[in-house]
């Protein structure tokens, strides 16, 4: 018997002594319990299977490339070059509809103005906007951005959530409602969902958040109406703070962060989600909402608040953070499971894709050290800038390995919204108000270019078995 089952069996025995339900609730309890069982033993499948009939678990072949199942033109990410059948590490590049997401950020920095707006025209539209396009663009949005009538008492504050992630894709599916032309599959119509989901996942998220603080928290609520002439990143800091006040450089750096996030190809998890889901000729509610299912999970969207439980681990643990010794000792014993979650991994090293940088990690770390300055957080900053260089030589020497591990964003992706003051339950949909731009993108080119159901095989290795009549069962 498995273990974790064994000790189930021990919390069965003991269920019907617990205090705070009734005796009818307690047996329910027991009797689901039970069932758990049955479902736990009876789900077991040998891992040795997979090898046996060449299953790419996870869409992955066994050096960790991802199955190709499509084509795209919204994105693409770069991490090795693939030479002679060998897969060959390179600099990491982020690319968004052909254009190096480097050039994208350093012409927003040189014209000193918020960059995610632009970014979200290129994703969705193929092309870099001329000024009056980008203006244009921007007034849309804007003008989008305050929630329909009724909707913020009715679907948000009349529902709360301890979780935003769940709240905002509740209020993606309840948008349906608001909608008159919701199963118009016309792409002009298609177009006119995702902007204005564009617009207002920046409004869901803090609405959302304000309800949590209220009925979750005990603590005071601040509904503030969005300005239509501000930026998405200075929107978001506007509706979630009491005062509505945030710096310049604190948008900037939000912004930036949100420009990194906006997109990744169409092989992660909620963008394939967009594209599954949207195969099946769904409407763009429901194809988004389950982008936001997935992005919850915590193998996918909620990564930076591994890397910040770790990180507060780590701070407790560590005397001196300029102690390089002892920081490398602290780390090898996190990667021995000694330490930390006991899981064994460094949150925030590795990548499914980047191999010998990430450049999203690269962009945010350099404008992290801006913020840290200004905010007083250079010793921890340069604790950061310590482990991230320490880290990917402590997982290689212990694991006795030459793989090249690099930093991923989601190490300073944490520490920079905690330097913004926002709180850790909306990290993840954060991801989510950045992310959206990348998904109606592929959520367009989908509905306009795959034309087939996704329809992957699975493989059944469960036996055949003779059928025993009711009277017969024990």
């Amino acid at each position: 018997m498995f273990p974790s089952v064994a000790l189930r069996w021990h919390f069965l025995y003991t269920m019907l002594s617990v205090g705070g339900c009734t005796l009818e609730e307690k047996f329910e309890n027991l009797m689901v319990q039970k069932l758990s069982l049955k479902v736990e033993l009876n789900d077991q499948i040998n891992p040795n299977l997979y090898q046996e009939y060449d299953v790419k678990r996870g869409l992955r072949y066994s050096d960790g490339r991802g199955v190709l199942v499509g084509l795209t033109q919204v994105g693409d990410v770069v991490g090795y070059e693939v030479r002679d059948g060998k897969k060959i590490a390179v600099p990491g590049k982020l690319i968004y509809r052909g254009y190096d997401i480097e050039d994208l950020i350093r012409d927003t920095v040189s014209h000193d103005e918020f960059g995610f707006e632009q970014t979200a025209y290129l994703l969705l539209f193929g092309e870099l906007p001329t000024v009056q396009q980008l203006q244009e663009f921007k007034t849309l949005l804007g003008s989008r951005r305050t929630l329909p009538d009724n909707f913020t008492e009715d679907m948000i504050m009349k529902a709360p959530s301890p979780d935003i992630m769940n709240k905002l894709a509740r209020s993606v599916l309840a948008s349906y409602s608001y909608d008159s032309h919701a199963e118009d599959f016309s792409v002009s119509n298609i177009l006119r969902q995702c902007i204005e989901l564009i617009a207002r996942f920046s409004t869901f998220s803090a609405y959302a958040y304000q309800a949590k603080r209220r009925y979750y928290d005990g603590r005071s609520m601040y509904i503030h109406n969005p300005v239509p002439e501000l930026s998405t990143a200075e929107n978001f800091l506007r509706l979630i703070r009491s005062d509505k006040h945030y710096t310049k450089l604190e948008a900037e750096t939000l912004d930036l962060a949100l420009i990194l996030h906006a997109e990744h190809g169409g092989g992660n998890n909620s963008t394939f989600s967009i594209h599954v889901v949207s195969s099946t000729d769904t409407d763009t509610y429901s194809a988004i909402a389950s982008a936001v299912g997935s992005l919850k999970g915590r193998r996918h969207g909620g990564a930076n608040i591994k890397v910040m439980e770790m990180m507060d681990n780590i701070k407790e643990n560590v005397k001196d953070w300029g102690n390089e010794e002892e920081i490398k000792a602290y780390l090898r014993k996190i990667v021995r499971k000694e330490a930390n979650d006991r899981s064994g991994l460094i949150y925030g090293q590795g990548h499914a894709v980047y191999t010998i940088s990430d450049p999203r990690a690269i962009l945010l770390r350099e404008k992290a050290g801006e913020l840290a300055k200004e905010k007083g957080f250079m010793d921890e900053y340069n604790f950061y800038k310590t482990i991230d260089r320490l880290a990917p030589l402590v997982i290689q020497e212990e694991k006795n390995s030459d793989k090249k591990i690099c930093t991923n964003v989601d190490f300073y992706s944490g520490f920079v919204y905690s330097m913004l003051n926002i709180p850790r339950e909306l990290y993840t949909p954060i991801f989510a108000i950045s992310r959206i731009a990348g998904w109606a993108a592929h959520r367009m080119e989908e509905v306009i270019a795959g034309g087939r159901i996704y329809r992957p095989a699975y493989k059944s290795v469960l036996p055949s078995k003779e059928f025993i009549p009711m009277e017969d069962r024990t």
